[in-house]
């Protein structure tokens, strides 16, 4: 025989209030509240770089600034809440809030809160299907005791994508134009084309080094640098000949700080080694000058273009002060 269980009526009062007052509150929680007032907020949002191409597992990182006038502050307990899954039109979407971060700071008459938002992709299907990220509703308090407002984030609406495709597909026909171009990773690229610029730019200021006639880089306006110059724009008579010996005479005695003749060479050689390479060609250039100044019917070694010769003996000359090889000669 069964018992049937009488409840007593202060009890059942009690149970019945308590119903009631639950659904009370369930339904005020549901209720819209007043919209905030766009002249107290200011809201910034940092979408996710793409709208196509997840799959499950992913990651979308949402950034949420909010500057909000005082008095008003934000409910925290009305943030989302991390591991609840989103429904899209009633039906649940595979999306869910894996990690909320929050950031208070106060400036002035302003509160700034700063919100990171992870959503992760618990999902997937044959083909590529919508998905959103729901209009997340933040509350505040009022300016008013029991007043409270509410700011709607908007919808952030995405693709997630298949992890194989499903029967043939064509890819032309498949490409999304909202994904954009396939990129490449060019770092690699990027950073030999940097080295290989530097290295131009070493050997560039190099030839420029050893081919350049000004006296701008260092050990560039050195006696025969300077001699090299003023030779190359004299003519080919007696004349320019002359004024070619003589500053040649003047670039080796500035070089050595005194007088040098051919019976000083060694000591010369001995005081600047760099001019061991040159050392038969200067007894050559000895030889041109005691022609050109004191024995015209003399023989020398500088060729039948003497001014051709010294051009290019001081230039050798000049590799030499600036510690440079120069090119043989025989």
């Amino acid at each position: 025989m069964k018992k049937s269980i009488v409840l007593h009526p202060v009890l059942f009062t009690l149970l019945l209030g308590f119903v009631v007052v639950f659904n009370l509150s369930i339904a005020q929680a549901e209720m819209p509240l007043p919209a905030m007032n766009a002249k107290n907020i200011k809201v910034s949002i940092v979408e996710p770089k793409r709208d196509v191409g997840y799959v499950v597992g992913d990651i979308l990182q949402r950034k949420v600034t909010l500057e909000v006038k005082k008095p008003f502050e934000l409910i925290e307990t009305s943030l989302p809440i991390v591991g609840y899954e989103h429904r899209w039109k009633g039906q649940v979407s595979g999306i869910e809030l894996s990690k909320i971060a929050t950031k208070k700071q106060e400036y002035g008459d302003n509160i700034t809160y700063t919100i990171d938002l992870s959503y992760q992709v618990f999902t997937t299907a044959k083909v590529a299907k919508p998905a959103v990220l729901r209009p997340e509703v933040i509350k505040f308090k009022g300016t008013k005791k029991g007043e409270f407002l509410q700011y709607q984030l908007p919808p952030f609406s995405f693709r997630i994508s298949p992890l194989s495709v499903f029967g043939q597909v064509a890819i032309k026909e498949e490409m999304s134009p909202f994904r954009g171009p396939l990129l490449l990773d060019t770092s690699t690229e990027k950073s030999r084309l940097k080295w290989l610029s530097s290295l131009l730019g070493a050997a560039l200021l190099g030839l420029l080094y050893i081919l350049g006639m000004r006296a701008w880089l260092p050990r560039m306006g050195a006696p025969f640098a300077k001699a090299y110059r003023d030779i190359r724009k004299l003519p080919a008579t007696p004349e320019g000949i002359q004024q070619a010996v003589a500053r040649i005479h003047k670039s080796l005695n500035a070089t050595a700080g005194n007088s040098v003749f051919s019976d000083s060479l060694d000591q010369f050689i001995a005081q600047k080694p760099a001019f061991e390479p040159v050392k038969a060609d200067i007894k050559r250039f000895f030889g041109l000058s005691r022609q050109v100044f004191f024995e015209p019917q003399a023989a020398h070694q500088a060729g039948d273009a003497p001014l051709d010769w010294l051009r290019s003996f001081c230039r050798r000359c000049r590799d030499c002060e600036r510690g440079l090889t120069p090119e043989k000669r025989t």
